[in-house]
């Protein structure tokens, strides 16, 4: 499968936006971590603009937010705030913008519920349900204590909760400046994360649902140890395969693209052979989700990617065991997956 073909080949200068398509205007904020960027797409609306995603919850991002103000948003205001899902980088600054500028927030209600349920986690919630997590799937008691002596993390990486907020399901849409977007909704990397598709002229905003260069994390999380986040993403994946096959994608990371059925193809590939690899693994021996690590990803990995590769590594386990491929054990607390034929 060829590369996609990148339609913007120039970034947007800090703290300017830069014209991507009709009305909308692209917007890159800085992230302190490996993945060092989000990019927040400006939609004209009347006399001021609809706002999808907000950018991290730091001081460093409400900074270049208030620079941008008279500037890149020409002194008019914010009429809404679309976030795509809950994700710190997405609704970081939803509460905040929003209290300043008088805007509502537009979210799914899973994605909502989420949002909230995380942040008025105690920090001992919190780590304790990550630590039993961790466990469960093989990381060493010592390892697993000083990945989760970490409180309460999400809550001091937004701004709040959005409360009240407006209410957006698959099949909606938002008329901004006179102009359709359908929402389309994609599942996995989030419970109910939130596209928006313009058809007039096939622009799709895809957040994190669909990226350019790398797959989004699919995690199994603390609260649904059992779920089975790969398949919903799979799913999804063929689902925006319908869109025109001449969309313009608008991702949270990386440039805008053209090539949406090929990327989701390639995608979903990507994931069969990291299937069938852990498979073949657990087919030489029993192994934790910890064991498949070095099966998955072939570099070193620091806290931060190590707490994320153990939840993609479980998530792979567990579509093996929910489509019959492997068994489970569970022996001393720890469960080990066996694929079927193993010595």
């Amino acid at each position: 499968m060829s590369a996609v073909k990148y339609v913007e080949k120039q970034l947007p200068e800090p703290g300017q936006k830069k014209r991507v398509a009709e009305g909308v205007y692209w917007l890159r904020f800085p992230l302190p971590f490996a993945l060092d960027h989000i990019n927040l797409w400006l939609l004209e609306d009347g006399d001021g603009w609809t706002l999808v995603d907000t950018g991290f919850g730091a001081g460093k991002t409400r900074e270049l937010w208030q620079s941008m103000f008279d500037h890149a948003l020409e002194g008019r205001p914010l009429r809404r705030i679309v976030v795509t899902h809950y994700h710190p980088d997405h609704i970081g600054q939803a509460v905040w913008l929003a209290q300043h500028f008088g805007a509502p927030v537009y979210m799914t209600d899973g994605e909502w519920q989420l949002t909230h349920d995380l942040f008025n986690q105690t920090d001992a919630e919190m780590d304790q349900g990550q630590r039993r997590l961790l466990l469960a799937h093989g990381v060493r008691q010592a390892r697993a204590e000083s990945l989760t002596q970490r409180g309460n993390l999400f809550r001091g990486a937004i701004s709040g909760v959005p409360t009240p907020y407006q209410r957006l399901a698959a099949g909606d849409s938002l008329t901004i400046n006179g102009r359709r977007w359908d929402i389309v909704v994609g599942n996995g990397h989030s419970p109910e994360h939130a596209c928006l598709f313009r058809s007039e002229d096939r622009v799709l905003l895809s957040g994190d649902q669909i990226l350019p260069s790398i797959s989004s994390n699919i995690s199994v999380r603390k609260d649904v140890p059992e779920a089975d986040p790969l398949a919903d993403f799979l799913a999804s994946l063929r689902a925006f395969a319908q869109l025109p096959a001449d969309t313009r994608v608008m991702p949270a990371h990386g440039r805008p693209f053209e090539g949406l059925h090929m990327r989701a193809d390639k995608l979903i590939v990507h994931h069969e052979v990291q299937l069938t690899q852990v498979e073949d693994a657990c087919r030489k021996a029993p192994k934790t989700a910890t064991d498949l690590l070095p099966v998955l990803f072939r570099r070193e990995l620091d806290d931060q990617q190590l707490f994320f590769a153990m939840g993609e590594s479980i998530a792979h386990a567990n579509h093996l065991l929910a489509t019959g491929r492997v068994e489970r054990e569970l022996e001393g607390g720890v469960y080990r997956f066996r694929a079927f034929g193993a010595g």
